[in-house]
């Protein structure tokens, strides 16, 4: 069966989708609750605090949010390259 010429996904590739999909919303809610949250919201409990000389809430939404948000990346990369071998498609072998 086709859809508008093209033939319907499989299960394999809907449940690749799925777990893309699942990392994807998860590490996304993460960003913005390091970027929101604590960089805009808690940035005045966060102010309270001193780390290295600055306010706490100005350093984590200057420099903080940009660390989680590099560490994040690594995490997606680490984790979808896991995914992709689960799933078989993987662009070269390891």
């Amino acid at each position: 069966m086709t859809i508008l010429g093209e033939p319907m996904e499989n299960d394999n590739n809907k449940n690749y989708w799925r777990a893309n999909l699942k990392v994807s919303a998860i590490l996304l809610i993460i960003w913005f609750t390091v970027s929101f949250g604590f960089g805009i919201l808690l940035v005045e409990p966060l102010n309270q605090i001193a780390f290295f000389g600055f306010k706490l809430g100005f350093w984590w939404a200057q420099q903080g949010a940009i660390f989680v948000f590099v560490i994040l990346i690594f995490v997606y990369a680490r984790i979808m390259k896991h995914i992709d071998r689960k799933f078989g498609v993987q662009d070269e072998e390891d």
